[in-house]
């Protein structure tokens, strides 16, 4: 088992303005996309009720989140319009259908520019939100990376991220896992490397799924803030 010893962050909740980017829209789904700082959905207790779901139910009443990204995360956020444009997302999510690709700033340099990462994800129950690595009770969780270059100042390497699974911070955990977490990240990374960035530097850059009515291929980008 591997879990993170470092106090959890005290959190003071204050997303961005606004509402979010609309990337893609038709009578069956939106693609929006999401800032660092939003919650997805709604989080326990009021102060928490403003997210991306609650912002674009305001103009769209029947939209339906069918995946998450994390708060600290941006990038691209597919929601249904209507209950069974959901269950039709949901099930090319459940069946790994949807790619995924995702753009990192990690700390320091990978010492394999592609590779493979296999480890079985779990709550650390007394560290929520925190995941941790079980080989026990674990659930299945992989992501594939590619190293796409690295810069010597600041000893950081930007690299692709394509989770094939889909598990909570899991691809924060994986890096985190093979020594070189994400900057900017506040629960998984030590003091030096959260304070490196102003924000997690980790943007959900590309999305491709079958539209839940045609069947037809969609290719969605979102460009990188960081």
């Amino acid at each position: 088992m591997s879990s993170v010893s470092l106090p959890l962050p005290v959190i003071n909740y204050a997303p961005p303005s606004g509402a979010p980017r609309v990337v893609f829209r038709d009578d069956s789904l939106l693609v929006l996309d999401k800032p660092a700082g939003l919650l997805t959905v709604p989080g326990r207790g009021a102060e928490h009720a403003d997210c991306l779901a609650s912002r674009v139910q305001a103009d769209y009443p029947d939209a339906r989140i069918v995946h998450r990204l994390d708060m600290a995360t941006s990038g691209l956020v597919v929601m249904a319009l209507g209950r069974e444009m959901e269950r039709r997302l949901s099930i090319a999510f459940q069946q790994r259908l949807v790619g995924k690709r995702y753009v990192a700033v990690v700390a320091g340099a990978l010492e394999k520019c592609t590779g493979v990462v296999d480890f079985p994800l779990v709550v650390d129950w007394p560290n929520r939100p925190r995941q941790k690595i079980d080989w026990v009770s674990g659930k299945a969780a992989l992501t594939r990376y590619e190293a796409l270059s690295y810069d010597a100042e600041s000893d950081s390497t930007r690299v692709e991220l394509c989770p094939v699974t889909g598990r909570s911070h899991q691809l924060r955990v994986h890096m985190m896992a093979i020594g070189h977490p994400i900057l900017g990240d506040d629960l998984y990374a030590n003091v030096e490397i959260r304070s490196a960035a102003r924000r997690l530097l980790l943007h959900a850059a590309d999305l491709t799924l079958p539209h839940p009515l045609s069947g037809s291929l969609l290719s969605l980008s979102s460009e990188l803030p960081f």
